[in-house]
């Protein structure tokens, strides 16, 4: 109804016809910057995330330190996707019965929310989508997940996800938060000294 009032009425108005072309604009430059960022991201790390940004703005500061895939160290890797994650080797992008876990959870309990995202959503959430919750965030977040996915190989996921994933107010990453919590790199860390940071997750 919406498309055929605005093809046969509402695009002869010149206001709204430059408003639709301006969106339309928009839309295209989003489109391919993101495309490019994602192309990118397969090589280089991210300049920064909306995240961390949030947390310049907020005064909190910013503390990371980017590490490579194997610089990281097998205890990380394995206690993340053990406590976040456990089907990661294995699925597209998506954990259906997590999420339908979260949902019914979420319907008993309004305030305390559990989510259901996998490490490739939050991967996606996080370079190009803002944390708030929202349906509108939600709705956009499988369209850059699927893509994730599709273009990434599953180590680089992980890669990006343990150097922008949050471990405090202003520290970012495995490596900044071994350093501030062990006085340790990433690659040092012991099996709980990993399970803590994987907790802080959450």
């Amino acid at each position: 109804i919406i498309g055929s009032l605005y093809y046969f009425w509402l695009r002869h108005i010149d206001f709204i016809k430059r408003a639709a072309i301006i969106l339309k604009e928009v839309f295209f430059i989003g489109y391919i910057s993101s495309t490019l960022y994602l192309l990118l991201g397969i090589i280089f790390n991210p300049p920064i995330t909306l995240t961390q940004a949030g947390s310049i703005l907020q005064g909190n500061g910013l503390s990371r330190d980017y590490v490579s895939y194997d610089n990281m160290g097998a205890n990380i890797k394995l206690a993340v996707i053990a406590s976040e994650d456990q089907l990661f080797p294995d699925h597209d992008g998506f954990d259906l019965k997590a999420i339908k876990k979260a949902i019914k959870y979420n319907k008993r309990h309004p305030n305390k929310v559990r989510g259901g995202s996998t490490i490739s959503q939050q991967v996606a959430k996080n370079l190009w989508l803002w944390p708030a919750r929202s349906w509108f965030r939600k709705g956009l977040e499988p369209w850059f997940t699927r893509w994730v996915e599709l273009l990434w190989p599953k180590e680089r996921i992980l890669e990006v996800y343990l150097n922008i994933a949050q471990f405090g107010p202003d520290v970012f990453g495995v490596e900044a938060a071994g350093r501030l919590y062990f006085r340790k790199p990433a690659t040092a860390l012991n099996e709980p000294e990993a399970a803590l940071l994987a907790a802080v997750l959450p």
